[in-house]
């Protein structure tokens, strides 16, 4: 392409127009500058300086001079929420909800911020009022979400359920698992007050909603146990297996009790063997051991204790080792073996805790329901060194 002069009336041309979109832009910015107060300013500079205090007040001043900053109390509603100042976020929220002028999707944010509050300060009834009010809003999902905390602080299972079912509606995921682990807490209150056949109607609920749920096969079984019918305990908790079998320990010392009730310990012995072969675990190998003990010496014992050690190393199986290899070993040499299992045993003790795989809580029994993050079956039923955790 030639150049031709008229080309050169193009660069100013381009100058200018850029020069004068500038100005407008600039007088724009300073047209709305002039409007905000000062204080808003004021905050943004204390909040640079993560000076978190100085930047509310100024905030709030700003509200007061401007009660339009509708996005402004939403923001400090929820900073105070957060700081655990829940009366003044109430107040903030309530102002908006109580403005005639608001938009309505602005109202449903406020109620929705206000719940929260309610929520937050322990309020639980007026809580869930407002909770319940926006099911037919954009904030249908998370206000389920906090219906369903609000009632298992309550302890109510039965709205529980219904939120679980509301929520597979509305999002199209499954929440069965939670739902069988809320049946399990009904039937748990049924059992403490002795009411057996309302028990077991809501395991077997447990069950419909969720086959995989071996917490409630375990409570069956411990049912039938209770009534002396070993047998049929037996076979109940044995369908751990195909639920999932790293719940098997869990059962093992109940299930070697049914069998030796119903007189066929040797049966229950061979059947814990087989598990431990196909399934390793510290703790059926501890029932395996006790039992093994009992019934045919030190000797036996010990060999079975080495034999899982060789196959799956483990400190707290090393532990169970000098443990077994103490019962037999000769008086001039047992000092210094206690002198190595003390060490040991030591080394091992956070190591046979069992641990959440949400929030990391270590607790050394087992839990269905973290007492630290409140997460249903977010604890493996293996020792923390089974699941690669180191001290």
């Amino acid at each position: 392409m030639e150049f031709e002069p008229w080309m050169l009336l193009v660069f100013p041309l381009f100058f200018g127009m850029g020069w004068l979109a500038a100005r407008i832009d600039i007088k724009q910015l300073l047209s709305e500058s002039s409007v905000l107060p000062r204080s808003y300013f004021q905050g943004l500079n204390f909040l640079l300086n993560e000076q978190q205090d100085k930047a509310i007040e100024a905030f709030i001043e700003v509200v007061k001079v401007d009660p339009q900053t509708v996005e402004l109390h939403f923001a400090l509603g929820s900073l105070f929420r957060r700081r655990g100042e829940v009366d003044r976020a109430l107040r903030m929220h309530l102002n908006l909800v109580e403005r005639a002028d608001l938009e309505e999707d602005k109202r449903q944010q406020a109620l929705f911020e206000l719940a929260q509050d309610y929520l937050k300060a322990g309020i639980l009834d007026r809580a869930e009022e407002l909770f319940k009010q926006l099911q037919d809003t954009p904030y249908a999902r998370p206000a389920l979400d906090f219906l369903l905390e609000l009632y298992q602080k309550e302890k109510d299972w039965l709205k529980a359920i219904g939120v679980t079912q509301r929520l597979t509606e509305i999002s199209g995921q499954p929440h069965s698992k939670e739902a069988a682990f809320f049946y399990c807490e009904l039937a748990a209150a049924e059992i403490a007050r002795k009411q057996t056949d309302a028990a077991r109607a809501h395991l077997e609920q447990a069950l419909e909603a969720h086959p995989q749920a071996a917490r409630a096969t375990m409570m069956l079984g411990e049912m039938e146990s209770a009534a002396q019918r070993y047998a049929d305990a037996i076979e109940i908790w044995k369908r751990i297996e195909q639920q999932n079998p790293q719940y098997l320990p869990l059962v093992a010392e109940h299930l070697l009790k049914a069998y030796r009730q119903s007189g066929h310990a040797d049966t229950g012995i061979d059947l814990l063997q087989d598990y431990l072969a196909k399934y390793p675990s510290l703790d059926l190998m501890n029932v395996l051991f006790h039992a093994i003990l009992q019934r045919d010496g030190a000797e036996t014992a010990y060999r079975l204790v080495r034999d899982e050690l060789q196959r799956n190393p483990t400190l707290l199986g090393l532990d169970k080792l000098l443990e077994a290899r103490l019962l037999d070993i000769p008086g001039d040499r047992r000092a210094d073996v206690e002198m190595v299992k003390k060490l040991v045993h030591q080394r091992t003790r956070s190591l046979a805790m069992y641990r959440c795989s949400n929030c990391g809580f270590k607790a050394r029994q087992f839990y269905w329901h973290c007492p630290a993050c409140h997460g249903w079956e977010t604890y493996s039923p293996r020792r923390s060194e089974e699941n690669g955790f180191t001290i």
